[in-house]
C-alpha cells in the first residue's frame, strides 16, 4: 500500500477539511485533492519527526523545494502548496497555532494560457451538426445552445434542475462552485431549444416508467435511460457534433465557455457583465477573456488600417 495515500489525517486537518466543505461548500473532487496533498505533506513531515504545530518558515520553504527536486510542474506545485498553506492558515485562524508559518512563503508563478475560442462561424456550424427532431436530438440541441448561450460549466448545466428553469421570464438558475447560486439569462436560441427539449415529445419521451431517484425525476437534462445526465455525458455531446464539424481536437470542456466569454466582450459587453453571467468571483479571472479579444483587435487593426504598418 502506498504510504502517502494511507497516511492519517491528524484532527487539525480533518477539522480543515470538515470546514472546506461545510462552510465553504468545496466539492468532492476538490476535497479529495486537499486530501492527497496533505497526505503527502504530513508523510513527508514524518522524515523529519515534525507536526503540523512545529512546522516554520523554513521548513515549508524545504518541502517546497522537495516538491521542485521530485520534477513537479509549477501548476502541480503551486497546487499542493495551496493545499498546505489554507491548512496552516485555518489552524492559526482557530488558535491550533500561534502563527501561520506560510504568510510568507512564496508560490511558484504559473504561466497563464489563454483559452482557444472557436470563431463565431464554427461555433455556428457545431450547433448546426444537430440535426434531426427525435428527443436525443433536441437534448443536445438544447444542451449546446445553453452552454454557448449563457457561458456557464457543463457541471453546471446538467445538475441544474427544472425548478431552476424559467421559460417565461427567460432565465436559468445555476449553482457554480461552493453552491454559490446566480441567475443568468436565455437567449432565444437557447430559450427555443430549451422549450423543445421539454416539450413532452422531448424529455417526456426519455422519461423512464418508474423514476430511479427523485434527483434523476428533477434533472433538466436526461441521458436516454432516463437518468439525470452526467457531465461526463455533457461532455459526451459536446465531443459528438464536435467531431462531426471537424473540430473535435479544438475542444475541451470550456470551449463554450470561452467562445460565449470571447464573443460578448468582441461586441461590446462590459466586463463586469462577463463577470456576473461566468460565475467569477473575481474580476482577474474574467479579464483574461479581454487580452483574446484585443489580440483580435489588433490583428485587425494591422490588417485594415492604411497606416497602421510602415
Amino acid at each position: 500500500m502506498n504510504p502517502v495515500t494511507a497516511h492519517p489525517l491528524p484532527v487539525e486537518a480533518e477539522d480543515f477539511l470538515l470546514w472546506l466543505r461545510v462552510e465553504r461548500g468545496r466539492s468532492k473532487a476538490t476535497l479529495a485533492a486537499y486530501r492527497r496533498d496533505l497526505r503527502a505533506h504530513l508523510s513527508w513531515l514524518e522524515h523529519d519527526a515534525r507536526t503540523l504545530t512545529d512546522v516554520d518558515e523554513d521548513v515549508l520553504v524545504q518541502y517546497l523545494r522537495s516538491l521542485r527536486r521530485a520534477g513537479h510542474s509549477s501548476a502541480t506545485t503551486a497546487r499542493a502548496m495551496v493545499a498546505v498553506r489554507s491548512l496552516y492558515r485555518f489552524m492559526a485562524a482557530e488558535g491550533l497555532r500561534a502563527d501561520d508559518p506560510s504568510r510568507d512563503v512564496e508560490l511558484p508563478k504559473v504561466p497563464r494560457g489563454l483559452p482557444k475560442a472557436l470563431t463565431e462561424h464554427e461555433v455556428s456550424e457545431l450547433l448546426a451538426a444537430v440535426e434531426g427532431d427525435d428527443p436525443l436530438a433536441r437534448r443536445d440541441r438544447a444542451l449546446l445552445e445553453v452552454l454557448y448561450g449563457t457561458g456557464a460549466r457543463v457541471s453546471e448545466v446538467v445538475g441544474a434542475s427544472l425548478g431552476d428553469v424559467d421559460l417565461r421570464e427567460n432565465t436559468l438558475r445555476l449553482f457554480g462552485k461552493g453552491r454559490k447560486e446566480r441567475l443568468v439569462p436565455l437567449g432565444r436560441y437557447a430559450r427555443d431549444a430549451l422549450a423543445e427539449w421539454l416539450d413532452p415529445v422531448g424529455r417526456g419521451a426519455v422519461e423512464p416508467r418508474r423514476w430511479a431517484s427523485r434527483d434523476d425525476s428533477d434533472a433538466i437534462f436526461l441521458n436516454r435511460r432516463g437518468g439525470r445526465l452526467s457531465r461526463q455525458g455533457g461532455w459526451g455531446v459536446v465531443k459528438k457534433y464536435g467531431s462531426r464539424v471537424g473540430l473535435g481536437a479544438k475542444l475541451s470542456p470550456h470551449t463554450l465557455r470561452h467562445c460565449c466569454a470571447t464573443h460578448m466582450l468582441e461586441h461590446g459587453a462590459d466586463i463586469r457583465t462577463v463577470q456576473e453571467l461566468l460565475g467569477h468571483a473575481s474580476i482577474t479571472t474574467t479579464q483574461i477573456y479581454t487580452k483574446v479579444s484585443r489580440d483580435q483587435l489588433t490583428a485587425a487593426y494591422l490588417a485594415a488600417h492604411p497606416r497602421a504598418r510602415g
